[in-house]
């Protein structure tokens, strides 16, 4: 396994975590984007101040840019960065494409779909015509015409971000990496069975993908405090990150054991009382899906993502003082390598 950090790039001193992340021997750096900043900036300044990290997006939203311009973000990346950047893509959901960027939210498997055969098209140097369901390029009754990227070809690793059924086995099929999160190792074929069977339809090696999942890392010995804190965050997660009828989330909780537990914390967070939504929330959730504890508990959880075949762990370091999350990291790292080199199960 390989370890990744979320960083903030807006100050100086993320910038310096990530930069010391590097020297530690992290792998990549994830920027996210959701309602405020936009994941591509910071990954520029990142790169020009690393040698060695791989740059993902940790998503791009699909639908806020069209493919065409998130291919020539990636191709730009791609030269900045010296070839190190990673282009993470997903759906995101109606909350946030209908009530942010103005956009439908429909057929977002589809949509998902054709923004990745567009973009390897751009990216591959080919002229760009393309007949889909929800893209048409050039539209047939205008005036536009078919034309080829004037920067060289260039391969850009796609990531996609699935939670879905649908969404994993394309995954599976197109994509070089999966994001996840949601995630517990014990029912990992919820979401890699999927993914398999996309990638043996198209004739793919499941193993070629890079499976990334994201963790929360908290190195304390009150387990149950931090499990309990953690899990209290899951109630915003199951009440509000996503519409009463669309949910994303939760449905990837319900899938694996969860599923009176997530509706029951919805209802009461719909209800507004969260408070009691918060509390409803099982501590297991909160440890089942984050690192949490001494050395030795956090050594067992990554071997049970190591033999589940999670390949890399994009990890977010709890507390915000610097020297404290640094050594926090090399001790991952430390743990990580030790797993590693005891080989899987």
């Amino acid at each position: 396994m390989r370890i990744g950090v979320h960083a903030n790039a807006h100050t100086p001193a993320g910038r310096q975590f990530v930069q010391e992340a590097e020297r530690l021997g992290a792998d990549t750096v994830w920027a996210a984007e959701a309602w405020g900043g936009d994941a591509f900036t910071p990954l520029a300044a990142l790169s020009s101040i690393t040698t060695t990290l791989r740059l993902g997006t940790g998503i791009v939203q699909l639908g806020a840019r069209t493919p065409a311009m998130l291919a020539m973000s990636a191709l730009s990346m791609q030269a900045l960065s010296g070839g190190r950047f990673i282009l993470g893509i997903g759906a995101s959901g109606p909350q946030v494409m209908e009530g942010w960027h103005g956009i439908r939210f429909h057929k977002p498997v589809q949509r998902t779909r054709e923004t990745i055969e567009i973009i390897r098209r751009v990216t591959a140097g080919e002229r760009l015509a393309y007949d889909g369901e929800v893209y048409t390029l050039p539209l047939p009754d205008g005036e536009g015409r078919s034309m080829r990227s004037s920067m060289a070809p260039r391969h850009v690793p796609v990531y996609v971000a699935a939670l879905g059924p649908a969404n994993l086995r394309l995954t599976g099929e197109l994509a070089d990496g999966w994001i996840g999160n949601s995630f517990f190792p014990e029912t990992a074929d919820v979401f890699f069975d999927p993914i398999r069977e996309g990638a043996a339809h198209a004739g793919r090696d499941f193993s070629d993908l890079d499976l990334t999942v994201a963790v929360s890392v908290e190195l304390t010995d009150d387990v149950e405090e931090a499990g309990r804190r953690h899990a209290d965050g899951y109630a915003f997660t199951f009440g509000a990150m996503g519409s009463p009828t669309t949910n994303f989330y939760l449905d990837a909780f319900a899938r694996q054991g969860f599923r009176d537990d997530v509706l029951e914390v919805q209802r009461l967070w719909l209800s507004g009382d969260r408070d009691a939504a918060r509390r409803r929330v099982p501590t297991e959730v909160g440890l089942g899906t984050n690192l949490i504890g001494p050395d030795a508990a956090i050594r067992e959880r990554l071997r049970l993502y190591r033999d589940a075949g999670v390949t890399s762990l994009r990890v977010q370091l709890a507390g915000d003082d610097l020297d404290r999350r640094l050594d926090d990291l090399g001790r991952l790292l430390d743990l990580v390598a030790a797993v590693n080199a005891e080989g899987g199960s």
